[in-house]
């Protein structure tokens, strides 16, 4: 069953999460002086446009219409239930999906990366750098910059940069320029926290040029809301009243905050955050202040963190390979309105292949992690006899992702 929302129903306003937290954030820190950061800090890098939505107390924010008119290209996505995932565990759950593997990238990161680089072209920036773990944010920044004649350079983590050359090629098709880091050492496998210290120190040293986040700050998730929203207008069509659960891969945080936030103030729906057993940072980090990048460059972020020097192994979900959290997902985690779990990538394969088998779609490695909690959170309910309402995130596709899923069939995949 596929639940289409009419073009003319898309969401025109983003949710806003800061005014409705359990409690307030502690604020970013300068990190030069420990201090409170203020607008001035931030204009270097960021336009004001998404300086105001960082800090805005508005329960909503308005969609400029400029960028409605690009999210139309793909939006509104479908959700989808996955009647033949249901039979095939024997469940009584009933399993919805939100399709964002529909977008120009093939995830949910266009959501954000339009209204980025919209923001920049209205403040007259005519280059934006950034890093890409691997590559859906980086490709969705090439499409977004396309549309809106800016130059982009993207610092892809060098293990993905080496294993997925066709994500930099669409970057490059769109007019990107793809290089890997870290740029001062070719011999390591990279880390997020490098690529992002990369692409600050690139957009730091030029008056033409902003830096672009794809995860992690408050106007990221801000953006990405537009799926929550859609979900909920959609659930209602097919007739239920409220999820019981509602799950997403985690890195940074932002497909995560996207589904979930809309819900955040009804208490009956669990948010679950899930994330690789190889970068566990809500389930065995440390909630603290601490970088967003790995050089130490940016404001030290309230988060739960693994520290800014934490190498990831290289495992094929290269999007969640990030020390840290975004910092609403954190204080929700720490409040105890959301919960988190980890899984091996084994596990995530195991469930993205079955996943493929009955439902026909091939999944991102990501997006093979919240398949795997949906896929236990329903056999959990076989046990039970519950007839939960589970909503999931299918935050991306894997057809750029073969290799990973043939090391998964010809036994070479390691944990």
């Amino acid at each position: 069953m596929r639940i289409d929302l009419p073009i003319d129903k898309m969401p025109t306003a983003w949710f806003n999460a800061l005014p409705r937290l359990p409690e307030p954030m502690q604020p970013p820190l300068h990190p030069g002086t420990n201090q409170p950061i203020g607008p001035a800090d931030l204009a270097p890098l960021f336009p004001m446009g998404l300086i105001e939505q960082e800090v805005s107390g508005a329960l909503t924010i308005d969609i400029p219409g400029e960028v409605i008119d690009v999210l139309r290209l793909w939006r509104p996505t479908p959700l989808v239930r996955a009647t033949r995932l249901e039979r095939a565990l024997g469940t009584p759950a009933r399993i919805y999906f939100k399709d964002e593997s529909v977008s120009p990238a093939g995830s949910h990161k266009p959501n954000t990366a339009v209204p980025q680089a919209y923001y920049n072209a209205k403040e007259g920036v005519h280059r934006l750098t950034t890093e890409t773990g691997a590559g859906q944010w980086g490709t969705a920044l090439s499409f977004a910059c396309a549309q809106f004649d800016i130059d982009c350079k993207v610092y892809m983590v060098r293990a993905s940069f080496d294993s997925k050359p066709y994500r930099r090629m669409m970057m490059e098709t769109w007019g990107a320029e793809c290089v890997p880091s870290p740029v001062a050492d070719p011999t390591s496998p990279g880390s997020l926290g490098l690529a992002i210290s990369d692409a600050v120190a690139d957009a730091a040293q030029r008056d033409d040029s902003h830096y672009s986040l794809g995860s992690v700050l408050n106007h990221v998730l801000l953006h990405q809301t537009i799926i929550g929203l859609e979900a909920k207008e959609q659930l209602a069509i097919a007739g239920e009243s409220h999820p019981d659960v509602i799950i997403a891969s985690c890195g940074g945080g932002s497909n995560l905050g996207g589904i979930a936030l809309p819900f955040l103030e009804d208490a009956r729906v669990r948010l679950l955050a899930v994330e690789p057993a190889s970068c566990a940072t809500l389930t065995t980090g440390e909630f603290r202040y601490d970088f967003g990048d790995t050089a130490g460059m940016t404001p030290l972020l309230p988060m739960y963190t693994l520290g800014k020097d934490f190498m990831p192994a290289p495992i094929h979900a290269g999007g969640l390979r990030y020390h840290g959290d975004a910092p609403i997902i954190s204080l929700l985690v720490q409040c105890g309105r959301m919960e988190a779990v980890a899984y091996p990538q084994s596990k995530t394969f195991e469930a993205a292949v079955q996943f493929a088998r009955v439902e026909g779609k091939l999944a991102a490695p990501e997006t093979g992690h919240a398949i795997r909690a949906a896929i236990d959170e329903a056999l959990a309910c076989k046990e039970t006899g519950e007839e939960k309402v589970i909503l999931f995130n299918y935050s991306g596709h894997g057809f750029l992702d073969l290799a990973a899923y043939d090391a998964f069939n010809h036994h070479r995949l390691i944990d």
